[in-house]
């Protein structure tokens, strides 16, 4: 799908490329947290012998190194851990949201996730701002987990 834009300075229509979607490099092992998504659901794995919550999927236990992982939901609440307001976006075809916050948010749970925060003016970000989970779609294949104010 290619976006138009009809303020081009010569009048025309400017296109712009397709936004680029997540790439799964490991299919078998993120399709749980993506499927989930689809779902408006959030899940992150947990190591089955340290009760360590982990993201983003990884094979193994980062603490204990166990194997032994299995998807459960969290609560989708958070604070926000790190952010900046992006005025100039690296892809154009982000370029007409900006600007827009790129956040990390600290999940109740642990886990940081590297995300987007929404429902607010960028400028009214701060850190430690609580957080709640919200959903994205983007695309039919595709759903984002943004954060908004909670």
């Amino acid at each position: 799908m290619t976006m138009t834009r009809p303020e081009a300075a010569d009048g025309a229509e400017r296109r712009l490329p397709p936004k680029p979607m997540p790439l799964q490099e490991n299919k078998g092992l993120t399709a749980p947290f993506w499927e989930a998504a689809k779902r408006h659901e959030l899940v992150m794995q947990r190591c089955k012998t340290c009760a360590n919550w982990i993201h983003f999927p990884r094979e193994q236990c980062p603490i204990c190194f166990s194997q032994e992982l299995d998807w459960a939901p969290v609560s989708g609440r958070g604070r926000v851990y790190a952010y900046t307001n992006v005025h100039q976006a690296q892809h154009p075809a982000f370029q007409e949201e900006a600007p827009y916050c790129f956040a990390i948010v600290q999940l109740d749970e642990g886990p940081r996730m590297v995300t987007n925060i929404v429902g607010c003016e960028p400028d009214d970000v701060a850190c430690d701002m609580p957080v709640v989970a919200t959903f994205d779609d983007v695309s039919d294949e595709w759903t984002l987990v943004k954060f908004k104010p909670a």
